[in-house]
Parts: structure tokens; C-alpha cells; sequence
């Protein structure tokens, strides 16, 4: 069970591995692009040029999608980012329970959006917890870790994409385990629980007498590539996607020089990788040669203004 992309090195994996793959749910398709047409998800996809059966209910709460899912039989269940909460008849289905890939070192960033919040905080590392699942938000009892540093580049796309294929392998290894009867569960303890909230497109404003450049690096790098945090720029939003951080000081969202370096609260960060509404994703140096932004002009702070 699983949906983005995140979801689909678990997929390649558990099937290279060898294992009856009996079905694999994901959530319907959605709407997408500028014409609205429906767009599978990346599993659906993934899973179709597998040749796996594909079922996308809206619920799995209802009798019938609960009876469907008991006629396979499935002796595991492997998650990764489904988006359904799994009641607790679906949970006791399979002869050994639910197994979800997990984006943190539990019981740090249970919740939604584990990979953020962990940069956001300035947490020095993360990882992939593999946890057998139960009734309570990412509580299960846990089976493998694995650790993944968090630097000053990091941003959440390349841990996204450092976890993904990270959390593949060691669901890989806990399946062999559980096969060979090895697999050790730990329950995880409540010191150092924390709760990773779901992303909020309201958090990607910027406001540069709100933060030091340190902590405004980190929430920047927390929310590249979606929702992108942003400044205006005119009547343009101006997403933010990777900075650095320099000690230059100056009025909050003062262009400090001709390299569009943008003091904070204390320090300033200087756009390494940016994006204008309406164009794509570029280096600061492409975006400036386009761009007349003087030394000296202000970008917004609107909490504080």
C-alpha cells in the first residue's frame, strides 16, 4: 500500500525480492495539470508495469473493501505514504500484521511530515524506521533503523531521495527476517516522541525579521521543493528553493549585494537555486542575469510591517 513516488523503490524492491505481491492499493487517481485530466499515482503506475493487480479504494472502512482485502490472504502488509488510515479489522488481516517505511528514527517526527520537520528543527541526522503498524499515529513496535545525515544542504527533495531507496532496503531485510522467524520487535518508548505536522502552504511566507539566517536556512531547505518557501518579488512570488547562510547584517529583507544576499533578523542568506512564478527552477546566477533587483531595495516582512 502506498502512493507517491517516495512509495516506489519499496514497490521495485519487495517484488524484486521475489515476493507474491497479491496486490498492491493505492489512492485513486486525482486531477492533475493544467487540464484537469486524472493522473495515476507513481505506484499505480509503477505497479501496472509490474503486473501486479491494482485496486484504489476511496475508503477502507467499508464491508466490502475490508472483505476484498481478506480474500487475498496476505500473510504482510508493507505501507509506504498510502494517505488511508487502516482500521484496526484491516490492520489484523494479515497472519503478521502492517509493516510501514517510516521517514525518521522513531519516536522523533511521528506524523505526516517527518522528513521537513526534522531539517526544520536542525536535527544533525534522520532515518528510516521499519514498524509493524498499530491503531495510534506511527506508535508500533519498531523492527530495523537505519541513520541518514542532515547537513546545511540538505533539503527535503535529496533526503527524500537518500530515504527512499534507504527505506526499500531495509524493508527488504525486515521481510527476510520475518521469514526467517528473526525479526525482533522493540516497543518504542514515549521519552523523545515528538509530532512532525503536516506541511501548511501558509509556512512557505517568508518573513526576515521573524528569523535568524541559520533558522531561516532550515526552513527554506524544510519546504524545497514543495510548497517552496517564498518572497515577493513586484507582484510575483519569488520561491526560495536552496540558500546559504553569511554573517552580512542589515534590515530584514534588505538586498544586501549584487549576489540578491537577503539580511534576516540576524545574518543573512544568500539564493543559491531559485524559482519566479511562471519559470522554472534555476541557479541564482541565470535568474540575475534576467533580473534588475537594486542594492538596497526591501523585500517584504509582512508579519512584522
Amino acid at each position: 500500500m502506498g502512493t507517491p513516488d517516495f512509495a516506489v523503490p519499496a514497490l521495485k524492491a519487495v517484488h524484486a525480492a521475489g515476493h507474491d505481491l497479491a496486490a498492491v492499493y493505492t489512492q485513486p487517481p486525482r486531477p492533475a495539470g493544467r487540464g484537469k485530466a486524472e493522473r495515476k499515482s507513481p505506484v499505480h503506475v509503477c505497479a501496472e508495469a509490474l503486473g501486479v493487480t491494482v485496486l484504489t479504494p476511496k475508503s477502507l472502512k467499508n464491508e466490502e473493501a475490508q472483505i476484498q482485502l481478506h480474500a487475498f490472504g496476505a500473510d504482510v502488509g508493507v505501507v509506504v505514504a498510502y494517505g488511508l488510515i487502516l482500521p484496526q479489522a484491516v490492520l489484523n488481516m494479515p497472519a503478521h500484521g502492517f509493516f510501514n517505511i517510516h521517514g525518521s528514527l522513531l519516536p522523533r517526527w511521528r506524523g505526516a511530515a517527518p522528513i521537513q520537520r526534522a531539517i526544520e528543527a536542525g536535527d544533525v541526522e534522520t532515518g528510516i524506521t521499519i514498524m509493524q503498524m498499530e491503531a495510534g499515529l506511527d506508535t508500533g513496535p519498531m523492527a530495523l533503523k537505519s541513520a541518514a545525515p542532515i547537513t546545511s544542504e540538505t533539503t527535503a527533495q535529496t533526503l527524500h531521495d537518500e530515504l527512499a531507496p534507504l527505506g526499500a532496503a531495509l524493508m527488504v531485510q525486515a521481510l527476510e527476517k520475518l521469514a526467517e522467524g528473526s525479526l525482533v520487535l522493540e516497543p518504542q518508548p514515549e521519552d523523545g516522541a515528538t509530532y512532525a505536522a503536516k506541511i501548511d502552504k501558509a509556512e512557505a511566507a517568508l518573513d526576515f525579521a521573524a528569523l535568524d539566517a541559520q533558522a531561516m536556512q532550515r526552513k527554506i531547505h524544510a519546504l524545497s521543493p514543495f510548497p517552496g518557501a517564498f518572497t515577493w518579488l513586484g507582484a510575483k512570488r519569488l520561491k526560495l528553493l536552496q540558500v546559504t547562510t553569511t554573517d552580512q547584517t542589515g534590515a530584514p529583507g534588505k538586498i544586501l549585494d549584487n549576489q540578491l544576499t537577503i539580511a534576516c533578523q540576524a545574518g543573512a542568506i544568500r539564493p543559491v537555486r531559485v524559482q519566479l512564478e511562471g519559470k522554472a527552477a534555476m541557479d541564482v546566477a541565470d535568474f540575475l542575469r534576467g533580473q534588475s533587483i537594486p542594492v538596497g531595495d526591501r523585500l517584504p516582512c509582512p508579519a512584522s510591517n
